[in-house]
């Protein structure tokens, strides 16, 4: 059996819609800077990093402590970072270097926070009772793009998918809206 190109990445279908097809939460390098960020907010130690990066991302993505600690030993290896055990767990600070190295890019920790409030927006349709629903959406979803393409600059074909997928949405807005009342 295929699966869907969305299946389990990174806990949730919906995450391949809020990240882009490929469902990745970072590109190459930026963990680093989301712990950083995050530790300039204050000390945590790895679970509450994990903790709060799926939070910020509406929990479609889960960071796994795969990634976490070996980032944070390497963040302290560089001293960007200082690990000390506190109450039996080690906590993280962030030093002046690691700072700097925020201060470097602070465009790239904007997008990364930007990506995460996108996932947030996408929150809120998680779980098992919306799942069943996307293999139909998918369908849908294909069946448009494949007209849109075969219609691309033939104005009243363009027209006749808008009118469609607008009737369609617009139909389940109503289903929605009754079943609210």
């Amino acid at each position: 059996m295929r699966r869907a190109w969305w299946a389990g990445m990174y806990g949730s279908p919906w995450a391949a819609f809020a990240m882009g097809r490929r469902g990745r939460a970072f590109a190459f390098g930026e963990i680093r800077l989301a712990i950083l960020s995050l530790l300039d907010k204050g000390p945590k130690h790895g679970y509450q990093i994990m903790k709060e990066m799926g939070e910020r991302f509406g929990g479609l993505y889960s960071c796994s402590a795969g990634s976490v600690y070996p980032t944070l030993q390497q963040l302290e290896d560089e001293g960007l970072v200082t690990g000390k055990r506190e109450d039996g767990k080690r906590v993280y600070h962030i030093t002046a270097a690691g700072r700097e190295e925020l201060e470097r890019d602070p465009e790239a920790v904007g997008r990364i926070w930007d990506r995460a409030r996108n996932c947030e927006d996408w929150s809120q349709f998680m779980g098992p009772q919306v799942v069943v629903l996307m293999t139909p959406l998918v369908g849908t979803l294909k069946a448009a793009m494949r007209a849109a393409s075969r219609a691309a600059g033939q104005s009243d074909r363009e027209a006749r998918i808008r009118a469609i997928l607008e009737r369609a949405t617009k139909e389940l807005e109503e289903v929605e809206k009754s079943w609210r009342e």
